[in-house]
C-alpha cells in the first residue's frame, strides 16, 4: 500500500491527484480542504476515472486522515492578485501554513513533505523552522517546473528528447533564478559544441542565447496565466514526478527546495540547487562545480529570500 495526502483541492491540488491516480504512483489518495464539499467533489470526479487505470481509492478526508501516508503534499494557499506585494502574499500563506502544519505533522510525523504553495522557497523555509521535523524529510518543489520548462524549450531549439537535455535552474523559484549555463549538456556535449556535433547542425539555430532562454523561463507562468488564469498542469505533472522518485530507492538528481547549510556560501535559507531524493526524502546535496559568476548569482538569490524572510512573522 502506498499512501499520499493532498492537502489543498484547488487548481493545483486536484490536479495533483488525478495524475497520482493516472500515473499509478499511489493505492490511496486523501484530498484534504477547509471547503469540505469541494474535496468531497474533486475526490469523486477523480475516483470515477479509477477504472480506465490502477486501482487506487481517492477520498476527501480530515487531517487526522493524514496518518499513515508516506507523502503529504501542501498546496493550499492563495495566488497572487493584482496590487498584492510579494511580501503580502508570503505573510498571508505563512499563517495558512502554520494552521496546516499544526494539525497534520502530528498526524503523519514520518511522512515526506513536499511543499508546492508559493512563494515555496519562503514557505520551505517556515515549514522547515516550525515543523519539528527533520531536514530530510521536508522538500521544496522548487524550480523543478522552471527547469521542466528549461529543458523542453532547449528540446525544441536543439531537436533533441528533452530526456537529452541536462540542464537545471538554480535559486529561487522566482526572478532571481538563473541557470548555471557552464553546467548545461546535450547528449554529453556542451550546449555550445553540440550543434557541431549534432546530425541536425543545419536545423540548430543557437548563438548562446542564454538571456534569451532564461527570460522564457522567468515569463512562461506569467504567460499562463495571462492566457488561461492559472497554471497547474505542467506543476502537478513536476510534483508526481517528485513523488515517483520519493517511492524510488535509486536516488534521482531534482532542483527542488532544501535547507542551505553553507553550501555554495549560501546559509540560513531554503532554495534550489541539485538534490539526490529517494524514499528517506533528501537524501544530499549534489555539489557541482559552479563558475564564480554563478555562485554568484546564487548567493544573490538567496539573500533576496532573506529580505522576504525577515519581514514575516512566524
Amino acid at each position: 500500500m502506498s499512501k499520499i495526502t493532498v492537502i489543498g483541492a484547488g487548481s493545483v491540488g486536484a490536479t495533483i491527484a488525478n495524475d497520482l491516480m493516472i500515473q499509478g504512483v499511489a493505492s490511496e489518495i486523501v484530498l484534504v480542504d477547509v471547503n469540505k464539499k469541494k474535496a468531497i467533489g474533486e475526490a469523486l470526479d477523480i475516483y470515477q476515472g479509477a477504472p480506465f487505470h490502477s486501482p487506487a481509492i481517492v477520498r476527501p478526508g480530515e487531517y487526522a486522515d493524514a496518518a499513515g501516508s508516506d507523502i503529504v503534499i501542501i498546496t493550499c494557499g492563495i495566488a497572487r492578485k493584482p496590487g498584492m506585494s510579494r511580501l503580502d502574499l508570503a505573510q498571508t500563506n505563512v499563517n495558512i501554513l502554520k494552521d496546516v502544519a499544526s494539525n497534520v505533522v502530528q498526524h503523519a510525523p514520518n511522512a515526506v513533505y513536499v511543499i508546492v504553495s508559493n512563494p515555496v522557497d519562503v514557505l520551505t523555509y517556515v515549514f522547515t523552522k516550525i515543523s519539528g521535523l527533520p531536514e530530510h524529510q521536508i522538500i521544496g518543489s522548487g524550480t523543478i517546473l522552471d527547469t521542466s520548462r528549461l529543458q523542453s524549450d532547449l528540446a525544441k531549439r536543439f531537436h533533441i528528447s528533452p530526456k537529452n537535455v541536462h540542464a537545471h535552474v538554480y535559486g529561487e523559484h522566482g526572478d532571481s533564478s538563473f541557470v548555471p549555463w557552464s553546467l548545461v549538456h546535450i547528449a554529453n556535449n556542451h550546449i555550445d559544441a553540440y550543434k557541431d556535433s549534432s546530425p541536425d547542425k543545419d536545423l540548430i539555430d543557437w548563438n548562446k542565447d542564454y538571456d534569451e532562454v532564461e527570460n522564457f523561463v522567468k515569463k512562461s507562468g506569467g504567460l499562463i496565466i495571462e492566457n488561461k488564469g492559472a497554471t497547474f498542469y505542467a506543476v502537478a505533472m513536476s510534483v508526481c514526478h517528485i513523488c515517483k522518485c520519493i517511492y524510488s530507492d535509486a536516488g534521482t538528481a531534482l532542483t527542488v527546495s532544501t535547507m542551505m547549510h553553507g553550501e555554495y556560501g549560501v546559509e540560513d535559507v531554503c532554495l534550489s540547487t541539485l538534490n539526490l531524493i529517494d524514499r528517506d526524502g533528501v537524501r544530499g546535496k549534489i555539489m557541482n562545480k559552479m563558475t564564480d559568476e554563478e555562485v554568484a548569482k546564487l548567493q544573490a538569490s538567496a539573500e533576496k529570500l532573506k529580505s522576504v524572510i525577515a519581514q514575516i512573522q512566524f
